[in-house]
């Protein structure tokens, strides 16, 4: 059985350390990325189980990064974290296909939850077979 994938995306290296301990801990697998295109650019060569993603980032944002994704049928769970809760911004976020819109610091059993229900939700990927 493999270890699930965390792709941690945010522009700041104190919270993708702390993220990365906090579910390297909870014994998942992480990745992390300094920025939305570093992140994009990682996906030709291998998927994340789920992705914690900044809303706001110099460059390409946390919202950016997932409308790239829509408009390319990547079908990842998302879980948007913001330093700015906005209740209009999460409606976007939910609107657009994120599994859940936490507000930092993030909490660990929260967080862990939603990384669970995320990976529930998540589409039978490995399903093959001639139709």
């Amino acid at each position: 059985m493999t270890q699930t994938l965390i792709a941690i995306v945010d522009d700041e290296e104190s919270v993708r350390r702390a993220l990365a301990r906090m579910l390297n801990a909870s014994r998942f697998a992480v990745e992390v990325f300094a920025s939305g295109q570093e992140f994009i650019d990682s996906l030709g060569t291998h998927q994340p189980d789920v992705v914690l993603l900044d809303y706001q980032m110099p460059g390409l944002t946390g919202r950016e990064v997932q409308r790239r994704l829509a408009l390319a049928h990547v079908s990842l769970p998302i879980i948007v974290m913001t330093a700015h809760d906005q209740a209009a911004l999460r409606e976007q976020c939910m609107a657009e296909g994120a599994v859940a819109y936490l507000a930092k610091p993030l909490q660990r059993e929260p967080l862990i939850g939603f990384i669970h229900e995320s990976l529930r939700r998540r589409p039978a990927v490995r399903e093959s077979g001639t139709g």
